[in-house]
């Protein structure tokens, strides 16, 4: 396959070393390879060399449809950066390519995508220990995200809240309820969920709660010697699966005491405990039981002031390897905002090692801020230097009117005289603000480009934003 792949000037030895041992010509189009224009592409195609398709620079914004019409030879989108052309060539004629997006991008995609076929494929053929509510624990089946919401009674629109953690992953909901709450509370609370096909689990000791939620729960959270003679025949009979703890007379024997009771779905918690309270120690207590293991990672993510992203793909990593089923997550604090992706992300990374010696390259990464591979540019040229004033702080007034902007959902929000304009993206907002003649003064531009990518930060990251405040 002869490819034609123009570039600009200075990345043209770049693309050269990449292009070697392929039936390619690497043509100069100009400085920069993102600034190639369909006619300059048509003019050397027009050359009379022959070639079976073109490999542009992903930066590119034109459409060559045009050329290709013309021409009949197909136009693809290379990566964005000539470093990444080494990663593409070898897969010409393997896999397809887009004439829309960057080829990089969307190889990337493209593997997430395969990822996520070959997770549900194994969920669809692996055996369970048991199923909830037609979620499958144990046996050959992926980890499950088990998600807490903490005083669920005193919660806002409950039923959004157990859908959001939904969609963002979680395969069990679990609704806590603290010493203020009583058994009218816990019914309340699972009376507005009674209709919601998916499993709920209830996070209490006390009887008299989990037999409040006995109608609709279908994990109790958590079962030991002292409760179970109170209530272990009543979570039989409703046919609740439940997590078993040590208590005092130990985990073995509290598992053997529910199976008397007649609970027969039973997941075994030893309890992992925090970084500094005997964490180490305490995942030595993680031995097959004969039945699927419970992961506590949450309280270990909330005691430790650390992102929780790394966290949570290395503690997913501990469960697989100590063969757990069910892996527990909350996002009580702040900083455990996005903490149910996080642990799913890094459940399905798991989900992708069998046959690997550890969960790399897999189409599914946790790189949220930092970057696999750094991007190797060919420096900048230049023959004068201007060193850059500081800019004052306080900028000239905009005839047009100023703006305050702020984040609502996934929406950048940017808001003049009682007319908002809202887009998930910092470019689209800016545009339209120009579009409405809302801007006039170049200082002013900048600062809103500024500001509205801050905020688009801010989504990306789920972080809080503060207009003039730092990200």
């Amino acid at each position: 396959m002869r490819i034609l792949l123009p570039t600009g000037r200075v990345t043209y030895t770049m693309v050269c070393d990449a292009a070697k041992g392929f039936d390619a010509d690497v043509v100069v189009t100009g400085e920069l390879a993102s600034f190639l224009s369909p006619e300059k592409l048509l003019s050397i195609l027009r050359s009379g060399e022959s070639y079976d398709m073109v490999l542009i620079s992903g930066m590119c914004t034109a459409s060559f449809l045009s050329v290709e019409d013309e021409t009949g030879i197909p136009v693809y989108r290379g990566p964005r950066h000539a470093a990444d052309l080494r990663m593409v060539l070898p897969l010409i004629g393997k896999i397809p390519l887009s004439r829309e997006v960057p080829a990089d991008e969307f190889l990337s995609g493209e593997r997430k995508k395969e990822a996520y076929k070959k997770i549900a494929a194994r969920e669809v053929e692996g055996e369970p220990a048991f199923c909830i509510r037609g979620v499958k624990i144990g046996g050959k089946t992926r980890i499950k995200v088990l998600a807490e919401i903490m005083d669920a009674h005193r919660t806002p629109d409950i039923r959004q809240k157990v859908s959001d953690f939904f969609d963002r992953g979680a395969d069990i909901v679990d609704l806590g309820f603290g010493f203020d709450a009583c058994p009218d509370d816990v019914r309340a609370v699972f009376s507005q969920l009674a209709d919601l096909d998916r499993p709920l689990a209830i996070d209490s000791q006390d009887p008299a709660l989990i037999a409040a939620a006995l109608f609709r729960a279908d994990l109790i959270l958590s079962l030991q010697e002292e409760n179970m003679k109170d209530i272990g025949s009543d979570v039989a009979k409703a046919g609740c699966a439940a997590v078993i703890v040590p208590g005092n007379a130990g985990l073995e024997s509290n598992i053997r005491q529910a199976l008397d009771f007649g609970i027969q779905d039973i997941i075994a918690d030893p309890v992992l405990q925090p970084c500094g309270s005997g964490f180490v120690q305490s995942l030595s207590l993680f031995q097959k039981p004969g039945v699927p293991l419970f992961f506590g990672a949450g309280n270990v993510i909330e005691l430790l002031d650390a992102d929780s992203v790394g966290m949570c793909a290395l503690l997913a990593g501990m469960a697989y390897e100590t063969h757990a089923s069910v892996i527990f997550c909350s996002e009580h604090s702040d900083k455990t905002a996005g903490c149910i992706s996080e642990m799913r992300s890094a459940t399905n990374m798991m989900a992708l090692i069998e046959g690997r010696p550890y969960p790399k390259d897999l189409g599914i990464d946790l790189f949220w801020i930092k970057e696999k591979r750094r991007r190797r540019e060919p420096p900048l040229e230049y023959n004068r230097v201007i060193m850059a004033e500081s800019m004052p702080r306080e900028i000239a007034y905009d005839p047009r009117g100023n703006f305050r902007i702020g984040v609502e959902g996934e929406y950048i929000v940017a808001v003049r005289n009682g007319t908002a304009i809202k887009g998930s993206r910092w470019q689209d907002v800016l545009f339209t603000i120009i579009q409405e003649d809302g801007v006039s003064l170049f200082d002013h531009a900048g600062y809103l480009g500024a500001e509205l990518y801050k905020a688009e930060l801010s989504l990306r990251f789920n972080r809080s934003f503060e207009q003039d405040g730092p990200f």
